[in-house]
């Protein structure tokens, strides 16, 4: 009898003195089956068990033994996060109504791996985004080395291909969370370039704390080095880009054919993302202050933004830098693109339109120049040489022709 928790040998005596009432017709079966808070027929269940088992037959059955049902413990933490961060004042119906109205059950997780995927020297990051439920791939990749622009690369893909989701679990990486004190709790007030890109997107974040998590991902991961080596060398790919579009084409399907599981409910959960520029999105941003000739420095790189039809000058104004996933730049003031540049440094004509879409526009790594070679900018732009021409002594009130200074 020691062997049972205090709190389920107290709950067994309950059952069993409501059960002899019911033998000695004091209440009916029913009744007791209500008492309890059973069914009819788990009564009938109940009863047979007591007259052939005693008292040790009315013990749950099913201690020690993990519940089918069982929820995830991610989900769990997914939950209770959302409860303390944004419905703390709720009532249980009513937090309830929110989870299945705002916040689907859409949970994706992504992780890396290093391993020596082509059986030799080279060591390479895979990179993996799958859901959570179903177990189902939606991206595999290998890279030099997971970052923050791999990181960004993957979801990007995943959000193109499915759609938005709702939370992204993860564990608490650089590129993913800060974290003042290492193995303690995140700062959520401080983003990391992913954690700004995704919280654009409404996608929440979920910073893995359980040990059970870190060894789903290492089984995850033992079934790709026990598979992905020995398929490589059998299809006698030596490269990363061969091995890349292999895992597209061949693998990444058969994972999921073996491997995945059927969702608990029907329907998708992916959002759409219309109206959302994902290159600006998932880019690095910097934002900086324009310098007195019309140049931004970040580091080493020196970009030179030119007039626009709308402003002479942006010296004193603050401008954002986005670096792409491609190598290209785009520079933004509030709604409008100033500046885009190439991979290799080149600019980009604005063209006609100066105004960014609503997430605006271009990719990755920026071209630039040495601080030495900036460019100089004129001093005074021609709408104040032709106000200066006004007020010459021999000028009345300047005529059209005048205003437009000869344009």
């Amino acid at each position: 009898m020691t062997e049972y928790l205090v709190a389920a040998v107290e709950r067994t005596m309950k059952v069993q003195e409501v059960i002899l009432r019911a033998m000695a017709r004091r209440i009916t079966w029913w009744q007791a089956a209500e008492i309890i808070g059973i069914s009819d027929r788990s009564m009938r269940r109940w009863k047979q068990r007591y007259e052939e088992h005693g008292y040790d037959g009315l013990f749950d059955r099913r201690r020690g033994k993990p519940s089918p049902k069982r929820v995830p413990v991610e989900q769990v933490e997914k939950v209770l996060g959302l409860y303390r961060d944004h419905y703390a004042d709720l009532n249980v119906r009513h937090f309830h109504e929110k989870l299945r109205e705002e916040h689907g059950t859409q949970l994706l997780h992504l992780d890396g791996s290093k391993h020596r995927w082509f059986q030799d020297e080279r060591w390479f990051d895979l990179i993996e985004v799958l859901d959570d439920a179903t177990r189902e791939t939606y991206y595999a990749q290998l890279v030099e080395e997971e970052s923050t622009c791999t990181v960004m690369a993957a979801l990007k893909e995943v959000i193109e291909k499915k759609g938005c989701f709702c939370a992204l679990y993860r564990d608490r990486a650089s590129h993913f969370f800060e974290t003042p004190k290492a193995g303690g709790p995140v700062d959520r007030q401080r983003l990391t370039q992913v954690g700004r890109a995704l919280k654009e997107l409404g996608i929440q974040m979920i910073p893995a704390y359980s040990p059970q998590a870190r060894g789903r991902s290492e089984r995850r991961f033992g079934t790709w080095q026990g598979r992905l080596p020995q398929e490589l060398r059998l299809a006698g790919i030596k490269t990363v880009e061969e091995a890349n579009r292999f895992l597209r084409e061949r693998f990444i399907p058969e994972m999921n054919r073996k491997f995945s599981v059927p969702a608990a409910e029907k329907g998708d959960a992916f959002g759409p993302v219309s109206g959302r520029d994902l290159d600006r999105v998932f880019s690095v941003q910097q934002e900086r202050v324009v310098g007195k000739d019309n140049t931004v420095q970040w580091g080493e790189r020196v970009w030179q933004i030119e007039r626009t039809s709308w402003r002479g000058t942006l010296a004193g104004c603050r401008v954002m830098i986005c670096e792409h996933l491609d190598g290209r730049v785009t520079i933004v003031y509030g709604p409008h693109v100033v500046g885009r540049f190439s991979a290799t440094g080149e600019p980009v004509d604005l063209s006609k339109k100066a105004r960014a879409p609503r997430c605006g526009n271009d990719a990755p790594r920026a071209a630039w120049k040495t601080p030495k070679a900036k460019a100089s900018f004129p001093r005074c732009p021609p709408r104040l040489e032709i106000r200066r021409k006004a007020k010459a002594p021999d000028s009345h009130i300047p005529t059209a022709t005048t205003a437009a200074g000869g344009v």
